[in-house]
Protein backbone atom coordinates (compact mmCIF):
# COMPACT_ATOMS: atom_id res chain seq x y z
CA UNK A 1 0.00 0.00 0.00
CA UNK A 2 1.45 3.19 -0.67
CA UNK A 3 1.09 5.89 1.66
CA UNK A 4 -1.14 8.53 0.30
CA UNK A 5 0.47 12.23 0.05
CA UNK A 6 -2.15 13.52 2.51
CA UNK A 7 -1.45 10.92 5.32
CA UNK A 8 -0.16 12.64 8.42
CA UNK A 9 3.24 12.34 9.77
CA UNK A 10 3.56 10.15 12.47
CA UNK A 11 5.36 12.51 15.06
CA UNK A 12 2.14 14.80 13.94
CA UNK A 13 -0.45 12.31 15.00
CA UNK A 14 -3.02 14.00 17.79
CA UNK A 15 -2.87 13.08 21.71
CA UNK A 16 -6.32 12.83 21.69
CA UNK A 17 -8.81 11.49 18.88
CA UNK A 18 -12.74 11.56 18.21
CA UNK A 19 -14.01 8.31 17.52
CA UNK A 20 -17.45 7.41 15.89
CA UNK A 21 -18.87 3.81 17.44
CA UNK A 22 -20.21 2.00 15.01
CA UNK A 23 -20.90 -1.70 14.85
CA UNK A 24 -20.51 -3.82 12.06
CA UNK A 25 -18.46 -1.08 10.32
CA UNK A 26 -14.62 -1.71 9.43
CA UNK A 27 -12.29 0.83 8.26
CA UNK A 28 -8.97 -0.56 7.15
CA UNK A 29 -5.45 1.43 6.40
CA UNK A 30 -6.03 2.54 2.92
CA UNK A 31 -10.00 1.73 2.53
CA UNK A 32 -12.52 4.57 1.96
CA UNK A 33 -15.61 4.72 4.28
CA UNK A 34 -18.43 6.81 2.99
CA UNK A 35 -20.47 7.56 6.14
CA UNK A 36 -23.95 9.61 6.32
CA UNK A 37 -23.82 11.92 9.47
CA UNK A 38 -27.03 13.12 11.12
CA UNK A 39 -26.58 12.42 14.91
CA UNK A 40 -25.95 16.18 16.43
CA UNK A 41 -23.01 15.04 18.84
CA UNK A 42 -21.78 13.57 15.32
CA UNK A 43 -22.08 16.32 13.37
CA UNK A 44 -20.23 18.30 15.84
CA UNK A 45 -17.50 15.77 15.95
CA UNK A 46 -17.18 15.93 12.34
CA UNK A 47 -16.57 19.82 12.35
CA UNK A 48 -14.33 19.41 15.20
CA UNK A 49 -12.36 16.97 13.15
CA UNK A 50 -12.72 19.39 9.91
CA UNK A 51 -11.35 22.51 12.31
CA UNK A 52 -8.26 19.70 13.41
CA UNK A 53 -6.50 16.97 12.32
CA UNK A 54 -9.18 15.50 9.99
CA UNK A 55 -8.97 12.54 11.82
CA UNK A 56 -11.81 10.57 13.10
CA UNK A 57 -11.36 6.76 14.98
CA UNK A 58 -13.89 4.05 13.85
CA UNK A 59 -14.12 1.99 16.75
CA UNK A 60 -16.95 -0.84 17.23
CA UNK A 61 -18.77 -1.35 20.16
CA UNK A 62 -18.77 -4.87 21.62
CA UNK A 63 -21.93 -7.06 20.81
CA UNK A 64 -24.11 -6.71 23.66
CA UNK A 65 -25.05 -10.18 25.17
CA UNK A 66 -29.05 -9.19 25.20
CA UNK A 67 -31.35 -6.64 23.54
CA UNK A 68 -31.94 -3.69 25.13
CA UNK A 69 -28.17 -3.92 27.43
CA UNK A 70 -27.49 -0.52 25.71
CA UNK A 71 -30.35 1.34 24.18
CA UNK A 72 -27.75 3.91 22.89
CA UNK A 73 -24.88 1.79 21.27
CA UNK A 74 -22.98 4.80 20.90
CA UNK A 75 -22.18 4.38 25.05
CA UNK A 76 -21.52 0.52 24.78
CA UNK A 77 -18.29 -0.24 25.61
CA UNK A 78 -15.23 -0.81 23.22
CA UNK A 79 -13.08 -2.93 21.65
CA UNK A 80 -9.45 -2.16 22.47
CA UNK A 81 -8.51 -1.69 18.57
CA UNK A 82 -9.82 0.95 16.03
CA UNK A 83 -8.60 2.76 12.64
CA UNK A 84 -8.33 6.62 12.14
CA UNK A 85 -9.11 7.73 9.19
CA UNK A 86 -8.86 11.39 6.91
CA UNK A 87 -11.82 13.17 6.18
CA UNK A 88 -10.73 13.41 2.18
CA UNK A 89 -14.57 14.35 1.26
CA UNK A 90 -16.96 16.37 2.75
CA UNK A 91 -20.54 17.32 1.16
CA UNK A 92 -23.30 19.14 3.42
CA UNK A 93 -27.19 18.32 2.27
CA UNK A 94 -30.17 20.34 2.59
CA UNK A 95 -31.31 19.07 5.38
CA UNK A 96 -28.29 19.46 7.26
CA UNK A 97 -26.43 15.88 7.22
CA UNK A 98 -22.77 15.29 6.42
CA UNK A 99 -21.61 13.09 3.15
CA UNK A 100 -18.14 12.27 4.44
CA UNK A 101 -15.43 10.02 3.30
CA UNK A 102 -12.99 8.64 5.70
CA UNK A 103 -9.22 6.82 4.12
CA UNK A 104 -7.99 4.66 6.60
CA UNK A 105 -4.45 5.56 7.92
CA UNK A 106 -3.76 3.70 10.67
CA UNK A 107 -5.14 1.42 13.71
CA UNK A 108 -4.59 2.35 16.77
CA UNK A 109 -5.14 0.81 20.41
CA UNK A 110 -7.76 2.38 22.81
CA UNK A 111 -5.28 3.61 25.80
CA UNK A 112 -7.71 5.26 27.66
CA UNK A 113 -11.15 6.58 27.04
CA UNK A 114 -11.43 10.42 27.81
CA UNK A 115 -14.55 12.68 29.64
CA UNK A 116 -16.93 13.39 26.82
CA UNK A 117 -16.42 16.52 24.23
CA UNK A 118 -19.48 18.89 25.19
CA UNK A 119 -21.44 18.32 22.63
CA UNK A 120 -21.83 14.82 23.85
CA UNK A 121 -19.49 12.71 21.08
CA UNK A 122 -16.48 10.14 22.98
CA UNK A 123 -12.99 10.85 22.61
CA UNK A 124 -9.99 8.44 23.39
CA UNK A 125 -6.33 8.58 23.98
CA UNK A 126 -4.73 6.02 21.19
CA UNK A 127 -2.08 4.67 20.93
CA UNK A 128 -0.15 5.03 17.80
CA UNK A 129 3.21 3.12 18.07
CA UNK A 130 2.02 -0.38 17.84
CA UNK A 131 0.56 0.28 14.45
CA UNK A 132 3.47 2.91 12.98
CA UNK A 133 3.89 0.33 10.02
CA UNK A 134 0.11 0.74 8.94
CA UNK A 135 1.32 4.56 7.87
CA UNK A 136 5.22 4.33 6.96
CA UNK A 137 4.89 1.50 5.01
CA UNK A 138 6.77 -2.16 5.43
CA UNK A 139 10.31 -3.00 4.37
CA UNK A 140 11.09 -5.82 1.79
CA UNK A 141 10.95 -8.61 4.71
CA UNK A 142 7.22 -7.50 5.92
CA UNK A 143 6.18 -7.39 2.47
CA UNK A 144 7.19 -11.02 2.05
CA UNK A 145 5.23 -11.92 5.55
CA UNK A 146 2.19 -10.00 3.79
CA UNK A 147 2.35 -13.17 0.79
CA UNK A 148 -0.64 -15.06 0.66
CA UNK A 149 -2.37 -17.62 -1.59
CA UNK A 150 -4.53 -15.40 -4.00
CA UNK A 151 -5.63 -18.76 -5.81
CA UNK A 152 -7.18 -20.19 -2.90
CA UNK A 153 -8.92 -16.42 -1.85
CA UNK A 154 -10.69 -16.85 -4.87
CA UNK A 155 -11.57 -19.80 -4.75
CA UNK A 156 -13.27 -19.28 -1.19
CA UNK A 157 -14.66 -16.25 -2.34
CA UNK A 158 -16.59 -17.70 -5.18
CA UNK A 159 -18.44 -20.47 -2.76
CA UNK A 160 -18.91 -17.99 -0.51
CA UNK A 161 -20.51 -15.39 -2.97
CA UNK A 162 -22.47 -18.46 -4.39
CA UNK A 163 -23.73 -19.45 -0.92
CA UNK A 164 -24.76 -16.14 0.29
CA UNK A 165 -26.36 -15.32 -2.70
CA UNK A 166 -23.99 -12.05 -3.59
CA UNK A 167 -22.48 -11.11 -6.89
CA UNK A 168 -19.56 -9.17 -7.62
CA UNK A 169 -17.56 -7.57 -10.83
CA UNK A 170 -14.80 -10.68 -11.43
CA UNK A 171 -13.02 -8.49 -13.79
CA UNK A 172 -12.59 -5.73 -11.60
CA UNK A 173 -11.67 -8.32 -8.48
CA UNK A 174 -9.32 -10.22 -10.69
CA UNK A 175 -7.80 -7.21 -11.72
CA UNK A 176 -6.84 -5.93 -7.95
CA UNK A 177 -3.99 -5.77 -6.86
CA UNK A 178 -3.12 -7.91 -3.80
CA UNK A 179 -3.85 -4.98 -0.98
CA UNK A 180 -7.02 -3.55 -2.45
CA UNK A 181 -8.38 -6.72 -3.02
CA UNK A 182 -7.97 -7.84 0.82
CA UNK A 183 -9.30 -4.36 1.98
CA UNK A 184 -11.86 -3.95 -0.27
CA UNK A 185 -13.65 -7.68 0.46
CA UNK A 186 -12.45 -7.29 4.19
CA UNK A 187 -14.61 -4.19 4.42
CA UNK A 188 -17.53 -4.66 1.98
CA UNK A 189 -18.10 -8.19 3.01
CA UNK A 190 -21.36 -8.75 5.67
CA UNK A 191 -19.32 -10.53 8.24
CA UNK A 192 -20.39 -10.04 11.82
CA UNK A 193 -18.37 -7.71 14.24
CA UNK A 194 -16.32 -10.16 15.66
CA UNK A 195 -15.24 -11.11 12.45
CA UNK A 196 -14.60 -7.95 11.45
CA UNK A 197 -12.91 -7.08 14.41
CA UNK A 198 -10.45 -10.16 13.91
CA UNK A 199 -9.78 -8.69 10.28
CA UNK A 200 -8.79 -5.41 11.64
CA UNK A 201 -6.37 -7.09 14.57
CA UNK A 202 -4.64 -9.20 11.82
CA UNK A 203 -1.03 -8.05 11.92
CA UNK A 204 -0.48 -7.96 8.39
CA UNK A 205 -2.06 -8.30 5.07
CA UNK A 206 -1.10 -12.22 4.43
CA UNK A 207 -2.89 -12.75 7.82
CA UNK A 208 -5.89 -10.73 7.56
CA UNK A 209 -6.18 -12.62 3.92
CA UNK A 210 -5.95 -15.91 5.93
CA UNK A 211 -8.26 -15.13 8.12
CA UNK A 212 -10.96 -13.92 5.42
CA UNK A 213 -10.13 -17.29 3.60
CA UNK A 214 -11.20 -18.88 6.94
CA UNK A 215 -14.51 -17.14 6.99
CA UNK A 216 -15.50 -17.75 3.66
CA UNK A 217 -14.57 -21.60 3.50
CA UNK A 218 -16.66 -21.79 7.11
CA UNK A 219 -19.25 -19.64 5.96
CA UNK A 220 -19.75 -22.26 2.89
CA UNK A 221 -19.06 -25.31 4.61
CA UNK A 222 -22.27 -24.42 6.87
CA UNK A 223 -24.34 -23.91 4.27
CA UNK A 224 -23.57 -27.08 2.78
CA UNK A 225 -21.39 -25.94 -0.18
CA UNK A 226 -18.16 -27.31 0.81
CA UNK A 227 -17.28 -28.86 -2.69
CA UNK A 228 -13.65 -28.14 -4.19
CA UNK A 229 -12.49 -26.06 -0.82
CA UNK A 230 -8.87 -27.00 0.47
CA UNK A 231 -7.30 -27.42 3.48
Amino acid sequence: MTTPAFAPRYEELPETLPIFPLPGALLLPGGQLPLNIFEPRYLAMTQAALAGSRLIGMVQPLPQEQEGDAADVGAAPLFGIGCAGRITSFGETDDGRYLITLTGMLRFSVREELPRAEEGYRRVRPAWEPFRGDLEGGDELAQIEQAFDRTRLLQALRGYFEVSGLQGDWDSIQAAEDDELVTALAMLCPFDVREKQALLEAPTLGERAETMIALFEMATLAQGGGEGLRH
